[in-house]
């Protein structure tokens, strides 16, 4: 039975790849063209909401399932961001040395900070109540206009990441035919630009759909393995939600754009702990009329310090190193990841214990 879940786990992911790379943030950017709305702007909101669409519609549907799965939800949301933080940036350094426009870094560090110490003040109590969940929002949304003034505060260039990617993708044969094979029901966006509004609502089921059947067979293999499922989330689920922004990042860091990758990811996860976990939160005390939702401290906080470490040790770097990472510390990015994953079985399996 295991080998099953682990055969549709793999499916959904690669599904969710395509849907969520090819058709879904394509018919973001043509809401955005329609808008008229700032590349700041765009990248901040729709572009955030594409990219980290599997991990919002996790948590959602986490949330909402029977038995107190939530942790599930906020599990993938954390791991996603240690992926991110580690393995993004560390993959993409490896590749080539990348120079970061370091206002940008300052505004989305100083808020992932912030966003951490948040973070970790929730689950400090284990639970969580409907004026936090209304915080995270907030948060997000104060970064979102931070996001609009900062260029007038402290200006620089930035550069269109989705045509590179969506250039390079064209390239792979094989995700060329799979994406052909979805078309059939979902509008292609390049090929049907007007049908954009089709192509949105049709992902966004597509997306709602592969996340339900993430959820249930993360929850599936935690009981075979009798293991809780968030430990599932921190690991499977999180790298398998962020596959599609590892994949973009490697495409542009070997075109000699680290420093776009660097940047999705610190700002991914902004949008990813704001709104990921604050607006599913915000829904279900709206809807259920909860006082409070119970989180698991015990396997989401050391993983929450962890991410706080990491960020500083990042920072660090790039301001003694004069806002450049490289090889070696790519390389020791991606080590690190591979400790936190030894340090999250070893200590599930008891062997420290």
């Amino acid at each position: 039975m295991i080998i099953l879940y682990l055969f549709v786990l793999i499916i959904a992911f690669y599904l969710l790849a395509i849907v969520c790379e090819d058709f879904f943030i394509g018919s973001l950017d043509a809401i955005s063209d329609k808008l008229k709305l700032p590349s700041d702007v765009a990248g901040a909101t729709l572009m955030a909401v594409g990219s980290s669409a599997p991990e919002l519609f996790t948590a959602l549907f986490a949330l909402f399932r029977a038995g107190n799965h939530g942790d599930v939800g906020a599990g993938t949301i954390v791991g996603s961001a240690i992926f991110n933080i580690l393995v993004i940036i560390g993959v993409s350094a490896s590749f080539k040395r990348a120079k970061l426009t370091w206002q940008p870094v300052i505004r989305d560090t100083i808020f992932y900070v912030l966003t951490i110490l948040l973070l970790l003040a929730v689950f400090w109590d284990g639970k969580v109540v409907m004026a936090e969940a209304l915080l995270f929002v907030g948060m997000y949304v104060v970064y979102v206009g931070t996001v609009v003034i900062w260029k007038k505060i402290l200006p620089y260039k930035d550069t269109n990441v989705i045509d590179i990617v969506e250039e390079a993708q064209e390239k792979n044969a094989f995700a060329k035919a799979s994406k052909q094979l979805i078309a059939f029901i979902i509008p292609d966006p390049k090929k049907k630009p007007k049908a954009y509004v089709v192509t949105f609502l049709l992902s966004i089921i597509a997306l709602a759909g592969l996340s339900y059947v993430l959820v249930e067979a993360a929850v599936g293999i935690g009981d075979i393995l009798h293991i809780n499922p968030t430990i599932i989330a921190l690991t499977v689920l999180a790298a398998g939600t962020s596959i599609p922004d590892l994949i973009s990042s490697v495409i542009v860091a070997k075109q000699g754009r680290g420093d776009m990758a660097v940047s999705n990811a610190v700002g991914s996860n902004i949008f990813d702990v704001l709104f990921g976990l604050g607006f599913p939160w915000l829904l279900l005390f709206i809807i259920k009329g909860e006082s409070s939702i119970p989180v698991g401290r015990d396997n989401l906080l050391s993983s929450v310090f962890l991410l706080l470490a990491t960020v500083v040790a990042i920072l660090f770097i790039l301001i003694t190193r004069n806002w450049t990472i490289g090889r070696k510390a790519g390389i020791m990015l991606v080590f690190l990841y591979i400790a936190y994953l030894v340090y999250i079985i070893t200590t599930t399996l008891g062997i420290f214990a």
